[in-house]
């Protein structure tokens, strides 16, 4: 039995643990999927190559109250998929070919692996390994709801949606989460017809409420959808497939050519067997760790999806070098800082976030001021013509501190960059908006004009 002195079980962000420090350890790769996880060949790379195309196509139909006919004359499909996975797939195949046959101290074992105990792995490949130390990092899968005949039907998840052989003229998307609202915005921005069914009473129920409730509102002006319905049966026809349910009016169905699941993901730790190693998890099947990325078996550690309860890449990048240091550094260990931890929904309108929402400020009893400011009120929004989109700020009214940052509209994810950045170096409102010059007229403003309405003491 071979031993190892690290093996890492998944290559996304794991792949990046082995360097050049690590040159005279024997390390072992495990994988069950295609190299490079879930970011690179089924989440956030090539859903946002997706999402700029979508930007593109559904740009003529707003260009009407600029003063500009404009018009979208055709999508094509297979070269808008095969543009992306002909950049995605030949660095997903580099990568394992990088791995696998120039790093001499490294072996990869392409297979479903499996714990046997705290220390001993079955590849998946028929060889079974030994390890002194153990990361963990193999991601989460989307799951599947219990609905009836569901799989029987034919579905797709994110997994599979991208790569269709043809665009569809109806999507139903059951979900109502990030991953939903994103790709009902491209495949509604290419011409198809979208419809979304939730189990709650609004989109991104987890976003600010207000943000939540714009959205919302937003959504609803594009595709059909439906709130507070629960799924009783999945029905394959002739045609693509009917979902049956019940809602506020009783029951109804609906039919579309192709069906989306996107109600979430789940961590693979029962792929794994994890609990035969003695690592302990939580409720929901997450690996859990300490600050130092370390399982209740201190040689075994984890990171990204499957112990975190943030879904970011840029989590578990951060998770990774935490780990890389601390296998490099036992003596001299680092802890993650999950304090502002930032996301964003690339769907239309896009939406980013970081800290308290309002609802998690009143649930935690926190003192709290908050101000809005409208895209519309600043010189930027006026040339977009942007009607709905706004930025949202928490902060301590005796510190000045931001305590929370939400906004909804467009650039949304790089406009929340410099909140994240005062909220993570500790720089108060009041420093924030008036120690540095904004550019006039450019969208930060918007940043800047509701910095300077908070009511602080």
């Amino acid at each position: 039995m071979r031993h190892f002195d690290l093996v890492i079980i998944g290559t996304g962000s794991g792949n990046s643990i082995p360097n050049e420090a690590m040159a005279d350890w024997e390390i072992a790769i495990l994988e069950k999927g295609t190299f490079g996880g879930t970011c690179l060949n089924v989440g956030c790379i090539p859903t946002k190559m997706f999402v700029h195309t979508a930007d593109q196509a559904a740009a003529p139909a707003g260009a009407k109250k600029l003063g500009v006919d404009a018009h979208l004359d055709a999508v094509h499909w297979p070269q808008i998929r095969d543009r992306i996975f002909g950049r995605i797939d030949p660095i997903a195949e580099g990568g394992r070919n990088w791995r696998a046959n120039e790093n001499a101290n490294v072996t990869v074992y392409e297979g479903t692996a499996k714990f046997i105990d705290a220390h001993t792995i079955d590849t998946g490949t028929g060889e079974t390994i030994t390890a002194d130390r153990i990361v963990v990092a193999a991601g989460s899968r989307p799951t599947i709801p219990e609905i009836a005949d569901i799989e029987t039907t034919g579905f797709h998840t994110s997994d599979s949606i991208m790569r269709l052989d043809e665009l569809p003229e109806s999507l139903v998307i059951l979900g109502s989460g990030f991953i939903a609202a994103e790709f009902a915005h491209v495949f509604s921005s290419f011409g198809v017809k979208v419809t979304m069914i939730a189990r709650s009473g609004l989109l991104l129920r987890h976003e600010d409420l207000e943000i939540a409730q714009r959205f919302t509102d937003v959504a609803r002006t594009k595709w059909d959808v439906r709130l507070q319905r629960k799924t009783i049966r999945a029905e394959k026809t002739e045609t693509g497939v009917r979902l049956h349910m019940e809602g506020p009016d009783g029951a109804e169905s609906v039919e579309a050519d192709q069906l989306l699941v996107a109600i979430g993901r789940q961590p693979n730790t029962d792929l794994l067997d994890v609990a035969k190693a003695g690592v302990e998890l939580h409720d929901d099947g997450r690996v859990k760790v300490d600050e130092f990325q370390r399982t209740s078996q201190q040689h075994i550690l984890a990171l990204g999806d499957i112990s975190s309860d943030h879904q970011l890449k840029h989590v578990a990048n951060h998770e990774a070098r935490v780990v890389q240091h601390n296998l490099l550094n036992p003596d001299d260990q680092i802890k993650s800082d999950h304090r502002f931890v930032p996301a964003a929904v690339f769907s239309s309108p896009q939406i980013a976030s970081v800290g308290l929402t309002e609802e998690q400020a009143k649930a935690k009893g926190i003192r709290y001021v908050t101000a809005s400011q409208a895209y519309a009120s600043i010189a930027y929004g006026w040339a977009m013509e942007d009607t709905t989109g706004f930025a949202k700020l928490l902060a301590d009214p005796a510190t000045g501190q931001l305590l929370g940052a939400h906004i909804i509209g467009p650039q949304a994810s790089t406009v929340i960059q410099p909140l994240i950045q005062a909220m993570s170096f500790g720089l108060d409102a009041k420093s924030m908006a008036r120690g540095q010059y904004w550019i006039h007229p450019a969208m930060p403003e918007l940043v800047e004009n509701a910095l300077l309405n908070l009511p602080l003491d």
